[in-house]
């Protein structure tokens, strides 16, 4: 046992988890109960989105990270769906950007206002409609802005160009039962899929081809997981034909044995893998569980390492990671957990301890950033491209955003500007900022028709307007948060 490359996991193998105070969790919040193995949640470094019960139809919450405390009951939803919600994932290209999916069959992206909601928010701004049955898993593309794959109880996988609402690829034949999930490679060339006929599957969606398949890559007839690793093996999650549940690491090239696989126990909750690609260690979380495993991925055999267990009194509902950006790294934390119980969602911070005070740079390599790698045309025409990385030396700190700018109208519609600069901060990457929309065939027709007027000093004039607009929008928002900021103080008796 002494030989498993320990030195190279000491840093990993004394993470402490950590709940945060009562105070900064979030409470009084009525967590969805429909039966489906969704994390039934989903953060960025802006937001924190919950999937709650809704009477007449489907809605999640939408909180500012900094809205600790008692939620109240008229605390204002997103709820334009008409059946309950299954799945919901924040844009990585822009932190105000959300997909949902539906028992309603549709699939709806939101806009959510810079400083978040202040009434109930039931227009998207695109509807996706496509599939026969209730869509059960949306997933934003890592590389390429405004492709979303959605997939529902029809066994259908569809992808879209978000900008022009179009179905872009209906793979409707690789799958003939329920899919229980789908993770895109680390490019997003590929995408491998668990499914209930208890086979993984390897795919290119452009081509609509399989590429590799393994059947019964666990026996058991319980949900199981796969995601892509960063070097392109597969890890899945499943049950052992004794109902045991069991990790196990694949080589697509060779599908025919795995190359490590791991029982763990005999509990009957489903187990969702989380993946930090910049460490390579998976965190697992079962359903109903009070505790998180994690894992470290090597290169060498025995492959999956265990580390450590994090382990707290209630079972957890759902979960969701924030992404590496929103973390603090001057705390040397690896990770953020928000663990949902039956009325409250609990933060747990997992962090390295280290004496100095220095940025560490073994535990924070260049991570995703914000800006997406290709337009949604390029990849559809066969191009590839990595995540743009950004350095987390200079810290993320979502609430000091001074230079993102919101445009009321359809952001996801614009192509990325070439005359305005582009803001660092993440979360302002897509084109809400520019000025001067660049009329292309995804436009909306107000853009389109500016960019085609020749007349140079009226587009001065509309210019000099909209900026007027967004002035005054800025400032209202920022009067909303101070009033209630100020009620705040007054419920809890401060003032």
């Amino acid at each position: 046992m002494s030989f498993r490359k320990v030195v190279r996991q000491s840093k990993f193998r004394h993470v402490f988890g950590q709940p945060v105070k009562n105070d900064q969790c979030y409470e009084d919040i009525r967590v969805s109960r429909v039966t489906w193995d969704s994390t039934f949640c989903a953060v960025n470094p802006k937001f924190l989105a919950i999937i709650v019960e809704a009477s007449g139809g489907g809605a999640f919450m939408v909180l500012p990270l900094s809205k600790t405390g008692r939620i109240d009951k008229s605390y204002p939803t997103v709820c334009g769906h008409t059946g309950p919600v299954l799945d919901i994932d924040w844009c990585p290209h822009n932190d105000e950007v959300i997909a949902s999916g539906s028992e309603d069959c549709t699939v709806m992206v939101w806009q959510i206002p810079e400083n978040g909601l202040v009434a109930p928010l039931t227009e998207p701004v695109v509807v996706l409609e496509g599939h026969s049955k209730r869509v059960g898993i949306v997933t934003w593309h890592p590389t390429a802005r405004n492709v979303l794959l959605s997939a529902g109880c029809d066994n259908v996988v569809l992808i879209w160009n978000v900008g022009t609402a179009e179905e872009l690829y209906r793979l409707d034949e690789l799958h003939p039962d329920l899919i229980y999930n789908i993770s895109w490679n680390r490019n997003g060339s590929l995408f491998c899929s668990a499914c209930k006929d208890k086979s993984v599957r390897i795919i290119d969606p452009r081509r609509g081809t399989l590429v590799a398949e393994r059947e019964k890559a666990h026996e058991g007839a319980r949900p199981m997981r796969a995601i892509f690793l960063a070097n392109g093996k597969v890890f899945t999650t499943g049950f052992s034909r004794m109902s045991e549940r069991q990790l196990a690491l694949w080589d697509p090239e060779n599908l025919e044995e795995p190359m490590a696989l791991q029982e763990l126990d005999s509990s009957n909750g489903a187990l969702l893998p989380f993946y930090d690609p910049d460490t390579n260690v998976i965190y697992v979380c079962g359903k109903g569980d009070s505790s998180i495993r994690y894992f470290e991925i090597t290169a060498e055999p025995p492959y999956i390492h265990f580390l450590n267990t994090f382990t707290s009194k209630e079972p957890q509902r759902g979960m969701g990671r924030m992404p590496k950006r929103g973390l603090d790294v001057s705390k040397c934390e690896i990770a953020r957990f928000y663990k949902l119980h039956e009325r409250k969602c609990e933060p747990i911070i997992m962090t390295v301890p280290r004496k100095s005070d220095l940025f560490q740079d073994d535990l924070y390599p260049d991570t995703a950033g914000p800006e997406a790698a290709l337009e949604a045309e390029e990849w559809v025409s066969g191009r590839d491209a990595e995540p743009l990385l950004i350095s987390l030396r200079e810290a993320y700190v979502p609430s000091k955003q001074r230079d993102l700018k919101v445009s009321r109208k359809n952001v996801l519609h614009d192509s990325r500007a070439a005359s305005a600069p582009t803001p660092t901060r993440a979360g302002a990457s897509t084109p809400a900022s520019t000025l001067t929309p660049v009329s292309t065939p995804t436009s909306t027709s107000s853009s389109s028709s500016l960019a085609g007027a020749g007349d140079s000093g009226k587009l001065e004039e509309v210019t000099r307007e909209l900026r007027l607009l967004r002035t005054l929008v800025k400032e209202q928002g920022e009067r909303i948060a101070r009033l209630e900021e100020q009620l705040g103080r007054m419920e809890n008796g401060d003032v």
